[in-house]
């Protein structure tokens, strides 16, 4: 169990600990950063829940194997409609939940990326999580600790899950993909996030130029930066994990020159401008040029 899942490793064993000994919560709340494991995490947990053996978790009874399948009926995995869940979909489940179990003596709703759920939705889960049935556990997944209510929190149990360790994520990603020589940049940039580093795995070669220019931006003139940041200009769709890189290795580079730190706050105004759909182009001219200035 959790054999195939990086990290959080106190997690685990909590999660374990409470399924041998049959004291498992009606309602987690599972908080961290996306892509280190939540998810996958909550999905094992609930395989062991709904296992069928009375003494261990087993991997081969009717309820592992279905669960395995996707077929297990004693499960359902919630995931956002758009941008948000709704409470139509909360009001789904709670009909559905008062159900009695199929195969298992347990059922489990898994809610993730919950910290989308509308007020609306968190008030209307408010009346399961206060009145749950016996055999149900629920179990909300999501990023955002602030956009859950108070009322919501103080109902369920919640785990905070940490970020991987950069070499498990060198590990990984060598072991998987073949991918070595990871620079202490691009680690900062990946966040402790496997997932992240998934993602922008195949994108070396922008953020490798995202670090050089801002490496290299007290040298250089201006001419020269714009120059360098020819890739940038061409990854338009790219935008955010743009400026959420520089703010990255800005903030690193704040700890040899503190002028690094007024830099974050030109790219904090880039994204407002772009979040107002100004043109690309200029607003990636004027950071450049805003942060070149404050740096000579």
């Amino acid at each position: 169990m959790f054999d195939n899942i990086i990290g959080n490793e106190k997690i685990k064993q909590q999660l374990k600990q409470a399924v041998d000994l049959k004291k498992t919560s009606h309602s987690y709340l599972f908080l961290g950063i996306s892509g280190i494991g939540k998810k996958m995490i909550a999905k094992e947990f609930a395989k062991m829940i709904l296992c069928e053996s009375e003494k261990e978790y087993c991997n081969h009874c009717k309820s592992c194997i279905e669960f395995d399948s996707k077929n297990n009926p004693d499960f359902q995995l919630i995931v956002p409609d758009g941008t948000s869940l709704k409470i139509d979909q909360i009001r789904q489940m709670q009909k559905k939940i008062l159900e009695a179990p199929i195969i298992s003596k347990n059922k489990v709703y898994i809610i993730d990326d919950a910290d989308l759920m509308t007020t609306e939705a968190q008030n209307c889960l408010l009346k399961t999580l206060e009145e749950p049935p016996e055999f149900v556990t629920i179990i909300l997944v999501g990023s955002k600790e602030s956009n859950f209510l108070s009322t919501i929190k103080s109902r369920c149990t919640i785990i905070k899950f940490q970020t991987i360790e950069d070499e498990h994520i060198k590990k990984y990603l060598s072991q998987n993909y073949e991918i070595e020589n990871i620079s202490e940049d691009m680690l900062a940039i990946f966040g402790g996030s496997i997932g992240k580093a998934e993602y922008l795995k195949d994108k070396t070669e922008l953020f490798s130029n995202i670090i050089e220019i801002i490496h290299s931006i007290k040298k250089i003139d201006l001419p020269d930066v714009l120059k360098k940041a020819d890739i940038i200009y061409k990854s338009q769709d790219d935008k955010n994990d743009i400026l959420e890189a520089m703010n990255v290795i800005l903030y690193k580079m704040s700890k040899q020159d503190i002028r690094f730190l007024n830099c974050i706050d030109i790219v904090e105004d880039t994204k407002k401008r772009l979040n107002a759909n100004a043109n690309y182009n200029m607003s990636i001219d004027n950071m450049l040029f805003k942060i070149w200035e404050e740096m000579h």
